[in-house]
């Protein structure tokens, strides 16, 4: 990734601060099965310290503040200012205490050696500037033996979630050309093998993959859920807006149709494809 490219990263993720805080507790419950999968790869010990990479605005922090509370202790880090003012208001308003904040890249952890005893990254991964960089610091942070738990999104055919929305957008403004496979995207590391090979690369033992298929359901309604995905991505929200009024309502009636299908009297089932990369110090 370029220097340009790492700012538009940081810029993008800035803007969606408020969106996410904003949808926080909707997002929790959405890949609730997801961090418990974190939470049982990791394999956190009594008095745990841990280090949730590009937390955002607190998930799944704040959830891992909870469980191992009082003795465990769990950092939160972000590139974006906003996202960690969010996390830290979230915390506040919980009554969480067990829980520090830092705001930087996962390539420049601000951190001693052998600090965490496991490091967590909730599809954050996809966006590291520098990949094997980020790899290597977290390794230095984690005390020995300590884990790394890395989820990055599967193949978008098994993820409805983005394609649904998206082909119907694509009616409207053209998809852009194909990224570049290590570009920045939710879809860098959905191949097989591709993130866990740059874990091995960066020093890491005991490597390993695994599909996690699962599904979640969440009270939303069919009219709520195109502003609650378009408002948590830079790219929808700058393609919604350029489109007229009368547009965007074409468009909004039209993702609503489509994704009829998932809901069931108010609620929103979904299946979901993630990749998890565990990895030992």
């Amino acid at each position: 990734m370029t220097d340009e490219q790492a700012a538009d990263t940081t810029r993008a993720w800035r803007e969606a601060a408020g969106y996410w805080t904003k949808h926080a507790l909707l997002v929790r419950a959405l890949f609730a099965p997801l961090t418990e999968k974190l939470l049982a790869a990791a394999a956190l010990p009594a008095g745990a310290q841990v280090l949730d990479i590009a937390g955002g605005a607190g998930e799944p922090s704040l959830v891992i503040a909870e469980r191992i509370a009082p003795d465990g202790f769990v950092t939160c880090t972000d590139i974006a200012p906003e996202m960690i003012a969010g996390a830290r208001r979230r915390a506040a308003d919980a009554g969480i205490s067990n829980i520090a904040f830092a705001i930087c890249p996962a390539d420049s952890l601000p951190f001693a050696d052998n600090s965490f005893d496991a490091a967590v990254c909730r599809f954050g991964a996809m966006f590291f500037p520098d990949t094997i960089a980020a790899l290597r610091e977290i390794r230095r942070v984690l005390r020995p033996g300590g884990r790394a738990v890395l989820a990055v999104w599967g193949p978008p055919e098994s993820n409805p979630f983005f394609t649904v929305s998206r082909s119907v957008l694509a009616r409207y403004i053209p998809p852009p050309p194909e990224l570049d496979a290590d570009a920045p995207g939710a879809f860098r590391y959905a191949g097989r093998d591709k993130l866990a090979a740059l874990g091995r690369a960066a020093g890491a033992r005991e490597v390993h993959e695994e599909v996690f298929d699962f599904r979640t359901s969440v009270p939303l309604t069919l009219a709520e859920f195109w502003p609650f995905q378009y408002e948590l991505s830079d790219t929808l929200r700058g393609k919604v807006a350029s489109l007229s009024v009368a547009q965007q309502d074409n468009l909004a009636r039209e993702v609503n149709t489509a994704m009829q299908p998932f809901f069931v009297n108010g609620v929103l089932d979904l299946p979901f494809r993630v990749l998890i990369v565990t990895a030992h110090k």
